[in-house]
C-alpha cells in the first residue's frame, strides 16, 4: 500500500511561490493588469474588427468538400 502525502508537507514549488508572494505583495495585482493587457480586451478597443473583417473568407455551403 502506498504510502499517502502527510497533509502538512508543502511542496518546494508551493513554498517558493508563498515566499515569493510574501516578499513581493504587489505580484498577484501586477498578474492581473498584464493578463488584463494582453488577453482581456476586447477586439474592438484595439481597432482590429476592420482587419478581421477584411480578411474574413466567405465558407463554402460543404466545408468539407474539395476544389
Amino acid at each position: 500500500m502506498p504510502m499517502l502525502p502527510s497533509r502538512l508537507y508543502e511542496s518546494e514549488h508551493t513554498r517558493f511561490i508563498r515566499e515569493l508572494i510574501e516578499k513581493r505583495p504587489d505580484l498577484p495585482e501586477r498578474q492581473r493588469a498584464a493578463r488584463a493587457t494582453w488577453w482581456d480586451r476586447d477586439p474592438r478597443t484595439l481597432g482590429e474588427e476592420r482587419e478581421r473583417a477584411q480578411g474574413k473568407v466567405p465558407q463554402k455551403p460543404y466545408v468539407y468538400q474539395t476544389d
